[in-house]
């Protein structure tokens, strides 16, 4: 599984390189594999996600078609996380993370954001208890529904 999430964060990287050249204003979140041919992509843009943007970054990314199929699609209320900047915007909201490795001996941690520091965040889970999640070690996060 680890392998996916690599591949998941090298497509991250291709992905917003092409998108964010062609259309400056849109911001890839996230990009994961539903398999080996498709790809979903996660979008933001000030003025929110429509059917026309979501087209346009479709075709924007026309080179990666011959591999995947693409769905592009706007982040939703379980909002992907991905960077210590999204996860900046997160503090004091719940959400779930999958770890690559164990961290404080689990690899699927849920819990309210804390603090995001330069190579960790902090998460407050449900004991009370602070865990320490290195940007690194996560596969995935996303906002929890509700989770204000």
């Amino acid at each position: 599984m680890t392998q996916v999430y690599e591949k998941e964060r090298q497509l991250h990287r291709d992905v917003a390189g092409v998108v964010e050249a062609a259309l400056p204003d849109v911001e890839v979140l996230a990009v994961e594999l539903g398999g080996r041919e498709l790809m979903w992509v996660y979008v933001d843009h000030s003025d929110g996600v429509d059917h026309a943007l979501c087209e346009r970054v479709t075709r924007a990314l026309s080179e990666f078609r011959d591999r995947y199929t693409i769905n592009v699609s706007s982040p939703g209320l379980e909002r992907p996380l991905r960077t210590r900047e999204h996860f900046a915007g997160a503090i004091d909201r719940r959400v779930t993370i999958k770890t690559r490795e164990a961290v404080a001996g689990r690899t699927r941690l849920r819990g309210e954001v804390a603090a995001a520091g330069v190579r960790e965040l902090t998460l407050v889970v449900a004991d009370g208890g602070r865990v320490d999640v290195p940007y690194d070690a996560i596969a995935r996060a996303n906002h929890i529904e509700g989770g204000v």
